[in-house]
């Protein structure tokens, strides 16, 4: 936001609201500039006979006396904040251009009423450094409130107004307190509300002004409504709908309920022809998005006009420099004049277009597309370096200009798995919305709960991306090199954000209802089921949907672990220490808070997963069911040894084949209660393959787990006697060709779940085996090369549910291939494979070899690390397998 900041200018209108506490941030002023300075009155006559009549953000009016040449954009008793402007009201709200002259833009300006108004919205107006720029962002708060634009709970609403009154009057007194509120209306409800407004007020006695804009504006960025302006539209089916647009991208509403969000990055053309507006998106590879949006708008004018509002917007949240003005075209030129002050991208028409082809997340060697406004410092313009998740550090010229530093590498994975992140939250709140918002399958209830919860985290996020990226680009000392600083630390970044996610706790406690309440629904409404199951099926949907949603929560334990990396590197007396500290305390506070919740929604998750990939049993997520395992075993049949694939909950036992069908799904053929089981490890041997390298480990496991859940399953309350019988089907030929057709029936499903990995691996993984990969994930640029290849291969990897997934760049939407580490071995280059490179790492099973190089110790340590615990079978050695005699565990 700091280049967003920089352009405000101030307007020239009394200042009363001085004197408060310095609030650290980007000035708004230009340089040159003082505040006293331009605090003077506007008032007096400056020109030739114009008089226009001015309506201020307090509501008062006062008449201007200006050149018949004028324009906002040069000295004037008008200049003004870039984040504020005019309107001309007529039926429209119209702003006026800021290099247009007035006379130019209103017919009968001596007759028109111009009002003041915040013009653009930033996602944090709290960040603001100037308290008059608080205040003037607070008085329009005051306005949206009054004219019920800013909507809210009534509590909410009765907060803002207690501040407003707190800054107007100063500390509670009741008789002060009833004939302010009753000379001033701050809600259309306050008489219903007014003994609340006065309790919250007594609560902030000894708050300055300043200090109350502050609240105000914090309590207001979070509403869903802030800087929110509709514009009536219909879609194609003719269901009215409301249009905004806002920092991060194009909004869309039903009624007051936020349906879709058209982030900037996936936008690469915005028209309108007649009344209709056009949003042309980004060609997606199988993406949920159709190519071209179209609404329907009451008349060109309004389509004109949030046109080029849309444009405005663009161009001053996401773009650095002014563009330097084009010669005219000598003969005639075609399409609109509209140039917005502030943009730098190309602007054409059919009737009017805006073109930015620079955003296109598939340009390999375009910028980082981060969406909405936080991309400002990560786009790679002329001149300027890249972001440090493009770090040539692997490259062979010039790493020695990087930081060797563990500290460095740790921040950076910190960078690295936040993009990741954030990513990985897209996947719901941009490309799933879609999905169902096209198909219209999500009841309103239902969206309202689910984006309405995770949008505010997502926003975040971004946030907090951006801070990191700056921090690292800084630290690496390529970009701002001039600037001096005590950048080399992240400690003062983590611990603001470890901070400030605690306000999202109470989003955080609401996902176990997310999840349940999606569930059901899918359950009961056959097109959301149908739309789910598509969606799935999308590359960018590369894990079980379901999964996605954990990803807020899992996020705590990343953030917890790399803290104490940092801190357990770190000496006491190191000046990036304390802070480490203090922000590991945060997050552990919050992650404790939320352990019970994460292992909860992990086993439901998982239970969920295999429901849908299971045929043959009904009500698999049943109260008090926990997984234990799955995997890959021999079951004896009448044919001799089959395989199988068995799963194993708190309760029972089921074993399933899968058939050459169309599908990937699996069917149950024996459910196998445990209370009351004896397994002898006679029987036991006739599950495992003597021919698999791990058997001996693998039934270890077994045994280990079976023990466990009968024990679990004899200490339950809850299992009734009615469950002991044994529900077996009878293995036939006659029998596998009959579900063959059971199966084809059903919908294709994703082939790369763990089930699928195990069955194809004839290997298995635990619950505890899950939690244990949730919490080594990680992201970061690997150079790739495979057994008989010469060259090395760039790519961006994720490492996330026991798999690899390789992407040309980290702003790809969705990965180019997979690799499923259950089952290989990782180990260091031997001396025959002929590797003459640093941080290399060896991945193989059986005949597949791969190369790995990291950048640095670090990392090359970090991905081993975590690869060996997806990767290797030597966990849980055979000690728990007898050298001889039969062996029985009794459930009894």
């Amino acid at each position: 936001m700091g280049e967003i900041e920089g352009s405000y200018r101030v307007l020239q209108t009394p200042g009363t609201r001085l004197g408060a506490q310095f609030n650290a941030g980007i000035s708004t002023l230009e340089p040159g500039q003082s505040l006293s300075g331009n605090m003077v009155s506007g008032s007096k006559s400056h020109g030739r006979g114009l008089q226009i009549r001015v309506q201020g953000l307090d509501d008062s009016q006062e008449f201007f006396d200006i050149d018949v040449s004028c324009t906002l954009s040069i000295p004037s008793p008008l200049c003004i904040y870039t984040a504020l402007s005019l309107q001309f009201v007529t039926h429209l709200e119209v702003w006026l251009e800021p290099t247009k002259p007035i006379m130019k833009q209103v017919r009968r300006p001596a007759n028109t009423l111009f009002r003041l108004s915040v013009k653009f919205f930033p996602p944090d107006p709290g960040q603001l450094q100037e308290e008059y720029t608080r205040y003037l962002f607070s008085l329009q708060m005051k306005r949206d409130l009054m004219e019920g634009r800013l909507i809210c709970t009534e509590n909410t609403g009765a907060l803002l107004a207690s501040h407003l009154v707190q800054s107007e009057i100063g500390d509670y007194d009741d008789i002060a307190d009833r004939d302010f509120l009753r000379m001033n209306k701050l809600l259309p409800y306050q008489e219903k509300v007014q003994e609340r407004i006065m309790e919250l007020h007594r609560r902030h006695l000894g708050q300055t002004p300043a200090e109350s804009d502050f609240q105000i504006l914090e309590i207001a960025r979070k509403l869903e409504m802030y800087g929110v302006r509709f514009h009536p539209a219909a879609d194609r089916e003719g269901t009215k709908i409301n249009l905004a647009v806002a920092h991060m991208g194009l909004q869309v509403f039903q009624g007051h309920t936020k349906i879709n969000t058209f982030n900037w990055s996936k936008i690469r053309k915005l028209s309108f022809k007649r009344k209709r507006f056009l949003i042309k998106l980004h060609p997606e590879v199988h993406g949920p998005h159709q190519d071209t949006l179209e609404f329907m708008m009451a008349s060109r004018d309004e389509c004109k006009i949030f046109w080029k509002i849309c444009v405005e917007y663009h161009s001053f949240f996401r773009l650095f420099d002014q563009p330097q003005p084009k010669s005219k075209a000598i003969l005639f030129t075609r399409g609109s004049s509209f140039r917005y002050r502030y943009k730098i991208c190309n602007l054409s028409s059919t009737d009017s277009v805006v073109d930015s082809p620079q955003l296109s997340p598939f340009n390999s060697k375009g910028p980082l597309c981060l969406s909405p406004s936080f991309q400002m410092s990560t786009l790679s313009l002329p001149g300027q370096t890249p972001s440090p998740l493009q770090s040539p550090i692997l490259s062979e010229v010039g790493s020695n200009r990087f930081p060797t530093d563990k500290a460095y590498f740790i921040a950076k994975e910190i960078l690295t798995t936040e993009r990741t992140y954030l990513k990985d939250l897209e996947v719901i709140t941009v490309w799933f919305r879609s999905a169902v918002i096209k198909d219209n399958a999500m009841p309103e209830g239902l969206m309202t709960l689910l984006f309405s919860n995770i949008d505010p985290i997502y926003e975040f996020h971004r946030g907090f991306l951006k801070e990191l990226d700056q921090r690292l680009a800084l630290w690496e000392g390529r970009s701002n090199a001039h600037v001096k600083g005590d950048y080399q630390r992240i400690g003062d970044v983590m611990l603001r954000n470890m901070c400030a996610l605690k306000e999202f706790t109470s989003y955080l406690q609401k996902h176990d209802e997310v999840l349940t309440e999606l569930e059901k629904a899918t359950k009961r409404l056959k097109k959301l089921e149908t739309v789910y199951k598509e969606f799935e099926l999308q590359k960018v949907c590369y894990l079980p949907l379901n999964t996605f949603l954990l990803k807020p929560i899992q996020r705590l334990m990343h953030y917890k672990l790399i803290l104490e990396r940092l801190c357990k590197h770190y000496s006491p007396a190191h000046r990036d220490h304390d802070d480490c500290k203090e922000a590991l305390k945060e997050v552990a506070e919050i992650a404790t808070q939320l352990q019970s919740s994460l292992i909860r929604l992990e086993n439901f998750q998982k239970l969920t997963e295999l429901q849908r990939d299971l045929i043959g049993i009904e009500n698999l997520t049943a109260p008090g069911r926990e997984f234990i395992r799955e995997g890959c075993l021999f079951k004896l049949t009448k044919k001799g040894l089959q395989q199988r694939m068995f799963f194993l909950f708190s309760d029972m036992l089921l074993y399933t084949s899968k058939g050459v069908t169309a599908t990937n799904q699996f069917k149950v053929h024996g459910q196998l209660p445990l209370y009351g089981m004896i397994v002898s490890i006679q029987t036991l041997v006739h599950f495992f393959s003597p021919l698999h390298a791990s058997w001996k480990v693998e039934m270890g496991k077994w045994i280990e787990d079976l023990n466990m859940a009968i024990d679990l399953a004899k200490k339950s309350q809850e299992k009734s006697r009615s469950s002991d019988e044994v529900s077996l089907e009878q293995e036939s030929e006659d029998d596998m060709n009959s579900s063959r057709t059971s199966l084809e029936k059903q919908t294709h499903h994703r082939a790369n779940t763990t089930m699928h990995v195990c069955w194809h691996r004839n290997t298995s993984v635990s619950m505890s085996d899950h939690s244990l990969a949730v919490e080594n994930q990680l992201s970061g640029y690997l150079l790739r090369k495979f057994k008989n290849s010469n060259g090395w291969q760039k790519l961006w990897v994720v490492f996330t549910n026991f798999c690899l997934f390789f992407y040309k760049t980290h702003q790809d939407d969705f990965p180019l291939a997979s690799l499923p580490l259950l089952g290989y071995t990782v180990s260091t280059p031997e001396e025959s494979d002929s590797i003459h490179k640093e941080y290399v790492f060896k991945l193989q099973f059986k005949s597949h070899v791969y190369f790995f190089r990291a950048e640095s110790e670090y990392t090359f340590e970090r991905w081993m690390e975590v690869i060996k615990s997806a990767a290797s079978t030597t966990g849980r050695m055979s000690l728990l397998i007898p050298k001889g005699g039969p062996m029985e565990i009794n459930g009894n």
